[in-house]
């Protein structure tokens, strides 16, 4: 599963740990967060990330 970066302070959003501290549970894709998830360090949208690679790849749905 693809990790994601926070474009304003460089929180890295692993699928494989999830996001106890907001109820994501490990093993959640980032496609399959909430629309209203934001970054647990700096508040930054869910919209303000990108694939940690660069690239701009569709996001993955929940189960894939």
């Amino acid at each position: 599963m693809e990790k994601y970066i926070c474009n304003t302070c460089g929180y890295i959003y692993d699928p494989v740990a999830g996001d106890p501290e907001s109820g994501v549970e490990a093993g959640m894709p980032f496609g399959a967060l909430p629309d209203d998830w934001v970054c647990p360090q700096c508040a930054t949208q869910k919209a303000d990330f990108e694939p940690e690679g660069g690239e701009d790849m569709p996001l993955p749905l929940a189960g894939e």
